[in-house]
């Protein structure tokens, strides 16, 4: 049921990576606050489930497939929000890759450090040349990234994943320098280990890294991903309205270490 009085009453959002995971329970929550949402990822099958489950709920959203990595993709992303909707309000730039290879660096296939650094780096970068002229346009906005502790150092993640993540904050804090002044809020979400699609593929091909992955976090587990998706709601929102730059943990304590 779409709440319209909710904390995104009036708002379109776009959620990449809404397929699966933290995209997904973004896509449920902001929609039960009462946003227009505007789902991406590659899988255009489930997308319209979920797109269908959102309108049966009371809930507006609508779908555009494709792959961040692809700046067309994204643009026709964009350009679905205003066809549907009428306005692009604010964004969570989800999607992620991190493979499931755990071989040293030197071992590591090229092609797993060009797929990483393409939807992390590269597939963020897409997001917020599209997004951001749309709210140039409207005076304001507010945008999402998703980044990960890999951001604040090494977490045995592979390399190309650590960097990738770094990367993703400081296009973060650089971007909210440069829009600050024109009403665009942009931040990230500094994200502990999830219960992922992403982080069960891992986990399977290696047991070992259920342990591994909650040594460090306070908590002692795994965020649900809709705990992760409550953050974004907040920095998507107006109640937000003095954070950007910002790197939000939600990481069941593992920075404070």
């Amino acid at each position: 049921m779409s709440d319209r009085n909710g904390l995104l009453a009036g708002k379109t959002v776009m959620i990449t990576g809404a397929s699966s995971g933290i995209g997904e329970a973004a896509a449920r929550l902001f929609a039960a606050e009462g946003a227009a949402v505007v789902l991406m990822a590659r899988r255009e099958g489930v997308l319209k489930q979920l797109a269908q489950e959102v309108n049966d709920s009371g809930g507006r959203a609508a779908i555009s497939a494709g792959d961040v990595c692809d700046a067309e993709d994204v643009q026709r992303a964009v350009d679905a929000a205003l066809e549907h909707f009428g306005t692009l309000d604010a964004a969570f730039n989800n999607a992620g890759f991190a493979g499931a290879d755990l071989s040293p660096m030197h071992e590591l296939d090229q092609a797993v450090f060009e797929r990483t650094m393409a939807v992390n780096v590269s597939g963020t970068w897409n997001c917020l040349r599209s997004q951001i002229p749309v709210m140039l346009a409207a005076g304001k906005g507010a945008i999402v990234n998703t980044s990960s502790t890999a951001a604040m150092g090494a977490t045995g993640a592979p390399v190309p994943y650590v960097a990738a993540k770094h990367a993703v904050l400081g296009m973060t804090r650089a971007a909210a320098a440069e829009y600050a002044a024109h009403g665009i809020r942009v931040n990230t979400l500094v994200v502990g280990t999830t219960r992922t699609e992403m982080i069960g593929q891992a986990v399977e091909a290696y047991p070992e890294l259920e342990t591994a992955f909650i040594a460090r976090q306070m908590q002692k587990r795994m965020a649900d991903p809709a705990e992760i998706a409550q953050a974004a709601l907040w920095l998507c929102s107006d109640r937000a309205s003095f954070a950007t730059g910002s790197a939000l943990a939600v990481d069941g304590g593992w920075t404070a270490f």
